[in-house]
């Protein structure tokens, strides 16, 4: 297994032996328990399902609960799908670790960014804005013209606008792991990774 769910904690830095000091972000990454076992012959694929974090069993719907009681497993917050080449040897119940990274080896990071809410373009886009001069003091940070004109008269699709900013799937690859702690299923790779303190994140061995 090269995959594991876990939640990002926060920011801190470790200081190597010769003193230098490196910004890292520590995640809780895992116990994943298996929840589901897909094979080639019944499902048409092989994957297996990954469960993270603890809820409470009267959060759940009927199907859920039926999942879960299925499996004996304590009830998860997040279920989420890892393609594997062959299922075999991997059994409903059995958990998956922080142990199955190592220090000093690479990592790819997905999270949610976070969320900015409706921004102009200067912010969203980096523009410039309009001169503040010859009595254009209310156009410094707009956008300035997005028309064409007799032909094609329309606003062509995809043009960069003031809207929603942040909010959205990001993955940062090749982040080195700095440190592990088993016990505490902590580890710290380092730089950034995107959304906010406590937010779900993904782990993937770099490819």
């Amino acid at each position: 297994m090269d995959t594991l769910f876990g939640r990002k904690l926060g920011m801190t830095r470790v200081f190597l032996e010769d003193g230098t000091a490196i910004p890292v972000t520590v995640i809780q990454a895992g116990p994943c328990p298996v929840v589901q076992v897909k094979t080639r012959d019944h499902d048409g694929y092989d994957a297996v399902q990954l469960g993270f974090g603890e809820t409470p069993k009267r959060l759940l719907n009927l199907p859920a609960k039926g999942h879960f009681a299925k499996t004996k497993i304590e009830p998860r917050r997040y279920l989420r799908e890892v393609r594997v080449e062959s299922a075999d040897g991997i059994e409903v119940g059995s958990e998956f670790r922080v142990s199955v990274f190592n220090v000093g080896e690479k990592v790819d990071v997905t999270g949610v960014s976070k969320g900015l809410g409706f921004q102009g373009v200067v912010r969203r886009h980096n523009f410039a804005g309009g001169p503040k001069t010859h009595g254009q003091s209310d156009r410094v940070r707009a956008p300035g013209s997005i028309g064409s004109s007799s032909y094609p008269s329309r606003v062509f699709k995809g043009l960069r606008m003031a809207g929603r900013m942040g909010g959205d799937s990001v993955t940062l690859k090749n982040l080195r792991v700095v440190k592990i702690d088993l016990d505490n299923d902590l580890i710290c790779v380092r730089g950034a990774v995107p959304g906010k303190a406590m937010s779900f994140v993904k782990i993937r061995k770099s490819r």
